[in-house]
């Protein structure tokens, strides 16, 4: 048997092709068969009504397309939706959908937990587990489309569980099955990866082709208040960072979560604009959600705005992004952390009977 989902689409399609030939198929059964991947996919091959039953069949005994459980799916008042995956060995990750008009943004993870504990985020809290394979990447898009009835995200960020570019060999394969026309077929200039700067795989991210998107999780104007809120901070420096930063062919946006008392003062602000100047970088500027660290306090929305304008008035485009899913488990890793240890056949039950 072979996992057509981890493939690329050129691979996908040579592996397909030689099957098909040697059942003696008619040449275009291919080019009904390789849509159904990705393009217009099937929960299983049973599903894909153009196909003749036995050639179906087939399919589902050579091709078995391997699925992402939904375990738990919580909807916001604002429209967001958090859904909780359930992977072959037992594990569980986090996607997250943000409508916003026209755009429907899927926020994906990359990895089972995450390793590297910086102090505002719910995964750093539960550790690093493993890594997810290429498929089990790509397919939370496709997953999200087959339960809203075809219904695909337009933009895709790895802002999800985990540091992409310590599982970059399974990101850069992810990264193709979106992008590829024969694929998820996700524009780059839609498809954004954020890292804490992990520098030899931020190398390798730079030298493909397409204009993917790169945002920088900084958090703290200098290597000091950095370290303080993120420990990566020790290996890969924030002037290391940013050099590879300014060899960046693309524009660069740098994420920022304003907590109280740590990184949120004018002086910050000052601090910051002299980072994002040189850069010509775009500043996302992120209330921090309350589930993502209880021990630590959001600013104030007057504090934000002020960061916000001191941030403009030195010239630095910078936005200050509404908070969402407040009314659900919306932040990084929680979801999964206030589930950990309940019975498995307990979790969708009863947070599908609190939000549906």
């Amino acid at each position: 048997m072979t996992d057509l989902l981890s493939l690329t689409p050129p691979e996908a399609a040579t592996a397909l092709a030689e099957w098909l030939a040697a059942r003696a198929e008619p040449a275009y059964r291919l080019r009904q068969v390789m849509p159904r991947l990705w393009q217009r996919p099937v929960a299983s091959w049973g599903d894909a009504s153009d196909l003749p039953a036995p050639l179906r069949s087939a399919l589902d005994a050579q091709f078995p397309l391997p699925r992402l459980v939904l375990a738990a799916r919580q909807v916001s008042t604002d429209g967001t939706e958090k859904y909780l995956w359930r992977l072959s060995d037992g594990e569980a990750i986090e996607s997250v959908l943000i409508p916003e008009g026209k755009r429907r943004t899927l926020c994906i993870s990359s990895q089972v937990g995450c390793a590297l504990g910086c102090v505002f985020c719910a995964t750093g809290r539960m550790g690093w587990r493993r890594n997810l394979t290429a498929a089990e990447i790509a397919c939370q898009v496709r997953e999200v489309e087959l339960q809203d009835l075809g219904d695909r995200p337009t933009n895709v960020v790895f802002m999800g569980m985990g540091e992409p570019l310590l599982n970059w060999e399974a990101v850069d394969r992810a990264l193709t099955l979106l992008n590829h026309p024969d694929g998820l077929a996700i524009g780059a200039r839609h498809i954004t990866v954020s890292t804490v700067g992990i520098l030899p795989s931020l190398a390798a991210f730079a030298r493909r082709p397409e204009q993917f998107r790169l945002a920088l999780s900084l958090h703290a104007p200098t290597p000091d208040s950095r370290r303080g809120l993120m420990p990566i901070e020790k290996k890969y420096a924030l002037p290391d960072v940013l050099r590879a930063l300014a060899s960046w062919r693309r524009r660069v946006t740098l994420e920022y979560v304003l907590i109280a008392g740590r990184n949120d003062s004018l002086a910050d602000a000052d601090a910051l604009a002299k980072l994002a100047t040189p850069l010509a970088a775009h500043v996302n500027l992120l209330p921090l959600h309350p589930g993502g660290a209880p021990d630590l306090t959001p600013s104030s929305h007057a504090r934000m705005l002020a960061f916000e304008r001191r941030l403009r008035g030195h010239g630095v485009e910078a936005v200050l992004r509404k908070s969402r899913g407040l009314d659900i488990s919306a932040a990084c890793g929680q979801l999964r952390v206030e589930l950990e240890g309940r019975p498995r056949r307990e979790v969708g039950t009863e947070l599908h009977a609190h939000v549906d």
